[in-house]
């Protein structure tokens, strides 16, 4: 039985990928893609592309999906045919594009993980005092206080910091600026950290935040030091900066209740983006209400009426 998509067409789109800058990783990724489509049109006897229907695409991801192929497995290869079936139609070996309409199922959306506030304070209570240490602690002060990125932390500059308005300047997604708010305990680490600054910053750099060598600390560093001192300070769970925008995030939710102004925070374009932590909010009352009413503590050990 002929191929279908046939090796010719195969041919041409690879050249159309490769025209078109895509990485040769990518590149590949189509391929794979496009030879399970063979042989999974084959299975339903279909000789030529322009026979391909919906019908036949709604089939396919059925197999996939009944053979164990996962959620994103299933969007990729999916999105690998749209990408295409729109170059077919370019060719004029469609006349329409059969994936139209069609979705893989859902990818399961995983929360966020996070420390709770007691957890928080255990982690930035550095409590020795030479250079490197004073700089973590600024560094996990302004990560919480403020909820900022990794890359948005690593790009702060001293003139960011604004102490009578106890806010700071940051550059997000997009190159979007926005002022938030610094906490005192933040301030006052900070404050700590720039009078010993200068013993290891360069005269001309402008960065909050250097590394030994005096430079700005990379976006690697400030994750490899994170992850050590959350060793050392006794947490169990591996911690990255981004727990911490998380925490910042949940906490700040938790408390007042106020989506926009976390979204705003945080500096979301999208309220959905944000509202992942209404998810972790309603864990954690959940958790409280299993624990603290009576009728909820006991509904996994008795069944009612025994």
């Amino acid at each position: 039985m002929a191929k279908v998509p046939d090796d010719a067409q195969l041919t041409s789109f690879t050249r159309y990928t490769r025209a078109k800058n895509l990485s040769p990783l990518t590149t590949r990724s189509y391929l794979r893609d496009l030879h399970r489509l063979q042989s999974l049109l084959a299975e339903q006897a279909v000789v030529s592309l322009k026979d391909i229907d919906s019908q036949h695409i709604r089939s396919a991801l059925a197999t996939l999906h009944k053979s164990g192929l996962a959620n994103a497995s299933l969007q990729r290869w999916l999105s690998s045919l749209r990408t295409f079936f729109r170059y077919a139609l370019q060719q004029k070996w469609l006349s329409h594009n059969p994936a139209n309409g069609l979705q893989a199922p859902t990818r399961a959306k995983k929360l966020p993980k996070l420390m709770d506030a007691d957890q928080t304070c255990q982690l930035v209570n550095i409590s020795t005092d030479d250079w490197h240490s004073l700089r973590d602690r600024a560094l996990l002060e302004l990560l919480y206080s403020s909820g900022l990125r990794l890359a948005e932390i690593a790009n702060v500059d001293i003139d960011a910091i604004h102490f009578q308005e106890a806010t700071v300047t940051v550059t997000g997604k997009g190159n979007n600026m926005r002022l938030i708010p610094v906490g005192s305990y933040a301030l006052s680490a900070i404050e700590l950290w720039l009078k010993v600054r200068g013993e290891k910053a360069l005269e001309s750099e402008k960065a909050l935040f250097v590394s030994q060598r005096g430079r700005r600390i990379s976006h690697r560093a400030i994750q490899q030091r994170v992850q050590k001192i959350g060793r050392q300070q006794g947490i169990r769970q591996p911690v990255h900066p981004h727990m911490l925008r998380h925490s910042f995030a949940s906490h700040m939710l938790e408390s007042s209740g106020d989506l926009r102004g976390v979204q705003d925070l945080l500096g979301h374009a999208n309220l959905s983006t944000t509202q992942v932590y209404t998810h972790l909010d309603f864990q954690h009352l959940a958790l409280t209400y299993d624990r603290a009413h009576p009728r909820a503590h006991s509904r996994n050990k008795k069944k009612p009426g025994t």
